[in-house]
């Protein structure tokens, strides 16, 4: 293997900030190509990707550099931990290509989380923490020296870190559903700081074999408010991705409005009915709730924030994946 003491590095941070600005970019991919089809990295539509595995370069580097483009400015490598991404890029730049690898690879990219403020005002912050490789986001509300937690993912040392930063206690802890996608870090962090863990008791029974739960969690209901320093969050039952899905709508003093949503309405589409396996019961309920029982609580400029993305595009410009009601309902 060459020396690789000459090929620069770039973090997941600073790949996820070149994929947010919306730039061109080429990014070789050298895992196999199972791998790549599981976790590829994705980005706005001026992102090329190509997936050349590393060992096509080890049995054929002439074959392989045959299939590279010669019209990009630089290539951005990327393997599962960094070490095969830098023996390409050290075999690109010697030919003549400008490349850099991803430090860490996908595990690297695949465990950064991105925290931002959503709102930061007089009464406190809003904080977007998003796990950008999944699409996943959760939200801190921080306010008086108070904390809550609103789909907290599942590696809690960010969290932790934020709020210690922040000089606050973590209070409650918010779980919009039971998630299906990915483990919560909810049950983690109430057994680590002694904050209460939050879900609605529907989704304490499993869908399908009725079996209760096995974690330890205090009931949620439809219209329960709780107080975080100067922020008022209810507590609206939102039925039909799961049938104890509820959205919490966050009110602030300016009068601000902002709904966390779940997996209840994403920014361009919805939750699916059919993952508890009764998508022919729960389809009428969730249109319900989506059409009859949320908007009479919403105004137009309610700020919708969910638990998701599914493509870049949908970033409001500034890394935070929120728009307002009347965007994301189509009245705009």
């Amino acid at each position: 293997m060459q020396d690789q003491s000459t090929v620069t590095e770039i973090s997941p941070r600073e790949l996820y900030a070149r994929l947010l600005s919306a730039q061109p970019l080429f990014i070789l991919d050298v895992r196999n190509e199972d791998e790549f089809k599981r976790m590829p990295i994705e980005g706005h539509a001026t992102l090329r990707t190509l997936n050349l595995p590393y060992y096509d370069f080890i049995e054929d580097e002439e074959a392989a550099l045959a299939r590279m483009p010669n019209d990009v400015e630089e290539v951005i490598v990327i393997c599962a931990k960094g070490g095969s991404s830098q023996y390409v890029a050290e075999i690109l730049n010697n030919r003549g290509y400008r490349a850099v690898s991803v430090t860490d690879g996908t595990i690297g990219w695949g465990n950064y989380y991105d925290v931002r403020d959503v709102v930061s005002a007089t009464w406190g912050r809003i904080v977007q923490i998003a796990r950008p490789a999944r699409g996943d986001l959760s939200f801190a509300i921080i306010s008086d020296g108070q904390a809550a937690l609103i789909d907290p993912l599942r590696h809690t040392n960010v969290y932790r870190e934020l709020i210690e930063s922040a000089g606050a206690k973590l209070t409650i802890i918010l779980d919009t559903h039971v998630h299906a996608d990915h483990i919560s870090g909810g049950p983690a962090l109430a057994k680590e700081t002694g904050a209460p863990y939050y879900i609605h008791p529907y989704d304490a029974i499993h869908p399908i074999d009725m079996l209760p739960a096995v974690i330890a969690y205090e009931p949620l209901r439809d219209g329960q408010v709780f107080q975080i320093g100067q922020v008022r969050i209810t507590t609206i039952w939102y039925p039909g991705h799961t049938l104890g899905q509820v959205n919490f709508l966050a009110e602030t003093p300016d009068g601000g409005r902002y709904l966390f949503t779940g997996d209840g309405i994403f920014l361009r589409s919805f939750g699916r009915p059919d993952l508890g396996g009764k998508g022919e019961a729960w389809t009428p309920i969730l249109y319900r709730s989506m059409f009859e029982w949320l908007p009479r609580h919403l105004t137009d400029d309610t700020m919708i924030l969910p638990a998701h993305f599914s493509t870049l595009e949908e970033d409001a410009g500034n890394g935070i994946f929120a728009a307002p009601y009347k965007q994301v309902s189509g009245a705009e």
